[in-house]
């Protein structure tokens, strides 16, 4: 359902039983999936992609060109997954040569005024509290909470079940399962809450909190840490990830609170 003041692109892809508001502008070369709502003062841009069961509140604008000086104008994407809610004010700019696409994920939630940049990759089940920006090609993997008022540098990875307090300055790679606080940004413990309500199980968190021991709590480097870990702690999927993730880090991961 369209309102006849809003402005639709003829070749816009459209769903039946999307609800488009007021004011709302959506150009060509655009596809919305069945069920989604875009509230009053909207601009959807081209190249946007945007799922199933959507809500995109008052005066977002997704698929702007991105912010970067490279950009020659190539046929980028954005692309927002089912059942997302982008908050008033989301910009979500598309992608450049790097990737070719930005992404946010299905049922994921980003709060007011916040930025998704070019590149960014924004997993599933993630939330993004109120005025938090990520520059260009962070990941956050899913599941993450960022707290509100963060700033995220270029080309940082935060991984999966990760709790960010508020208005951090990340500028170091965050891995799976903890808690990043104080400033200078540093690991702040597991964030056992968010796992045990995510059905993770007394022995896997215990397990968790063993490796997150010999990388940050034992005195030994990263690299010391890693062989100790996989010599002495039994292979698991968490174990896995978080050594996957630490080995292929290329701004550093967050160091122990000093």
């Amino acid at each position: 359902m369209k309102q006849p003041l809003a402005y639709v692109h003829p070749a816009a892809k459209i769903a039946p039983g999307v609800v488009i508001d007021p004011f709302v502008t959506i150009d060509q070369n655009v596809e919305i999936g069945e069920g989604t709502r875009i509230g009053s003062n909207v601009t959807i841009l081209e190249g946007t992609r945007i799922g199933k069961n959507c809500t995109i509140f008052p005066g977002a604008v997704v698929g702007a060109v991105p912010q970067d000086l490279k950009f020659r104008g190539e046929d980028t994407l954005a692309i927002i997954g089912d059942n997302t809610t982008l908050r008033e004010c989301v910009t979500v700019n598309r992608g450049t040569a790097a990737r070719g696409r930005t992404v946010v994920g299905s049922n994921t939630l980003i709060m007011a005024y916040s930025h998704v940049a070019h590149d960014c990759i924004v997993g599933d089940n993630v939330i993004i509290s109120n005025a938090t920006q990520l520059a260009g090609e962070v990941i956050v993997d899913d599941f993450a909470v960022i707290g509100g008022g963060s700033l995220v540098h270029q080309f940082c990875h935060i991984g999966s079940h990760v709790m960010l307090q508020g208005g951090a300055l990340v500028n170091k790679d965050i891995p799976p399962y903890i808690k990043a606080a104080r400033e200078p940004i540093s690991y702040a413990g597991i964030n056992s809450v968010g796992l045990r309500r995510r059905n993770f199980s007394s022995e896997t968190i215990r397990e968790i909190q063993e490796i997150y021991r010999y990388l940050y709590l034992s005195g030994l480097n990263i690299s010391d840490a890693i062989e100790r870990i996989e010599a002495e702690l039994p292979a698991t999927n968490e174990r896995d990830e978080i050594l996957q993730f630490v080995r292929n880090s290329k701004r550093g991961v967050v160091r122990g609170y000093m």
